[in-house]
């Protein structure tokens, strides 16, 4: 790829497969350094140990602020800085309808998909401030602007994320602060198999072959980290149309 994030350094959250393992790998790729966050560390210390001296991984629950001002510590005395934030940590299991869902999941995807977002704005924004800027990528959905059946604690909180993303942006953009989301559309990971086994929902219908590959994304997600990205900033960037695919370089 032609994308130069030399001499940068990347926290990713939920970085242990799907989008934030790609977006780690590829990130390296183009000379990033990468801090791969999740809550086991299992799965990112391979991932890191792969590769290699420009990765670290650390152990790290989003819902919790703690945590996430910890990783940001970790990335800045590993690599000196925290030039990228990707806030990617998610879930949206179990997948149900309002009347049968269990309050406390419902709650716990909150404080995962929202508040984990919103830890990982307030322990970065001070810190890039600081640094005289950086840029900061919300992983958003469709479903943040449309009902789903079945998803009304993902639809809810990514739709928070969206007002998030904006809100951080008119806030930030004036100290040289990027916030802009990334709406990547059906994505081929665990979620997706979660998704098809509810059988709640039209999405639960599609063909495995629809979905993109995480690869996509996790380019997009290094492609929106330069200054290409920047028309973007302040709302959702959307990678479900042949415009995006095409800005990124996906597609001819």
């Amino acid at each position: 790829m032609s994308i130069d994030l030399n001499d940068k350094t990347a926290l990713i959250t939920g970085a242990s497969r799907g989008i934030g393992e790609a977006a780690a790998r590829i990130m390296a790729a183009c000379g990033a350094n990468v801090v791969l966050v999740a809550r086991s560390t299992s799965d990112i210390d391979r991932i890191a140990a792969e590769i290699g001296d420009k990765a670290v991984a650390v152990a790290c629950d989003v819902s919790l602020y703690q945590d996430l001002q910890n990783a940001v510590g970790t990335a800045r005395d590993r690599f000196g800085s925290l030039d990228i934030l990707v806030n990617n940590a998610g879930v949206i299991d179990p997948i149900a309808r309002l009347e049968e869902s269990d309050p406390g999941i419902w709650n716990q995807c909150v404080d995962i998909n929202l508040k984990g977002v919103y830890h990982g704005l307030r322990a970065a924004i001070p810190v890039m401030k600081g640094q005289g800027g950086g840029v900061i990528i919300n992983i958003s959905s469709g479903a943040a602007t449309g009902a789903i059946e079945g998803w009304s604690h993902y639809c809810a909180t990514k739709a928070a994320v969206l007002s998030l993303t904006r809100c951080a942006h008119k806030e930030n953009a004036q100290d040289n602060i990027r916030i802009v989301g990334l709406s990547p559309g059906t994505v081929a990971t665990d979620m997706q198999r979660a998704i098809k086994d509810s059988g709640i929902n039209p999405v639960s219908q599609l063909d495995w072959s629809v979905h993109i590959s995480p690869e996509w994304v996790g380019k997009a997600i290094a492609w929106l980290a330069t200054d290409a990205g920047r028309p973007y900033d302040g709302d959702d960037f959307s990678l479900k149309t042949e415009e995006g695919r095409r800005a990124v370089g996906l597609i001819a």
